[in-house]
């Protein structure tokens, strides 16, 4: 009996980003659950699989059909986009599974959005740098203007997930206002929409001019700090190094 669940982080969604470790996972178990779009990128590469899944908003239920089935005696995956850690599952796994003491939970490591759409724009992260959700779902908004500050006023690189949806389509706006209280307008960024997917799509901007950018939950936002600069249409942070 394996008497473990993997929660695995399938990247972005191109099957040659995703790790060895992670295609060896999925190949193995009987069974992959996840958020039903990311499930779907996934039934051509697994055939033979039984697939569960539930929408979004029913994370925890997500979580408990996982343990219900490794407790049968299979081997389960739960499946996130990017890396399981980094607003993904891992953690509520290791929450839920409290409640099931004789069954491990193994992590398995993906590329998150901000690794992968860095890549495509250049190299925005190559210094300091924070991750901020935009998403009011689970985090209030008072806290995420608070950390955008800090962020912008200690010169991190920044990268901006879940940018807009069709429930708050100004998030965006709301939170370049509060970048602009300590930034420059003319503060380089980038953005990236379906990365490792098609439609996969690249855009630089200024801090002013990404205020009125159209993005979706399938975009990846970059605001560069004091040092990035352009070179050659791509988006550089400069570490330090002497040239």
């Amino acid at each position: 009996m394996e008497n473990k669940v993997y929660v695995v982080g399938m990247g972005p969604g191109k099957p040659e980003m995703m790790s060895r470790e992670a295609d060896r996972i999925l190949k193995e178990c009987d069974t992959i659950i996840g958020y039903t779009v990311y499930v779907d990128l996934l039934r051509p590469s697994y055939p033979g699989k039984e697939f569960l899944t539930t929408p979004m908003t029913q994370e925890t239920r997500r979580c408990e059909m996982a343990f219900e089935e490794a407790a049968k005696g299979k081997k389960v995956a739960m499946v996130c986009s990017g890396d399981a850690g980094v607003y993904g599952m891992s953690g509520l796994m290791m929450e839920v599974g409290e409640a099931y003491p004789g069954i491990e939970v193994k992590v398995v490591p993906g590329i998150t959005a901000a690794l992968s759409g860095g890549a495509v724009l250049g190299a925005p992260l190559t210094h300091d740098f924070a991750v901020v959700s935009l998403s009011d779902r689970l985090t209030p908004w008072e806290t995420i203007e608070k950390r955008l500050r800090c962020a912008a006023e200690g010169d991190f690189c920044i990268c901006l997930y879940n940018p807009a949806s069709k429930g708050r389509p100004d998030h965006l706006k709301r939170a370049c206002d509060i970048l602009l209280e300590v930034i420059p307008g003319e503060r380089l960024c980038g953005t990236v929409e379906n990365i490792g997917r098609e439609g996969e799509g690249a855009k630089l901007y200024t801090l002013s001019q990404l205020r009125d950018a159209q993005v979706n939950m399938f975009t990846t936002v970059f605001i560069g700090n004091s040092m990035t600069k352009e070179i050659g249409g791509r988006l550089v942070t400069p570490r330090g190094y002497r040239i």
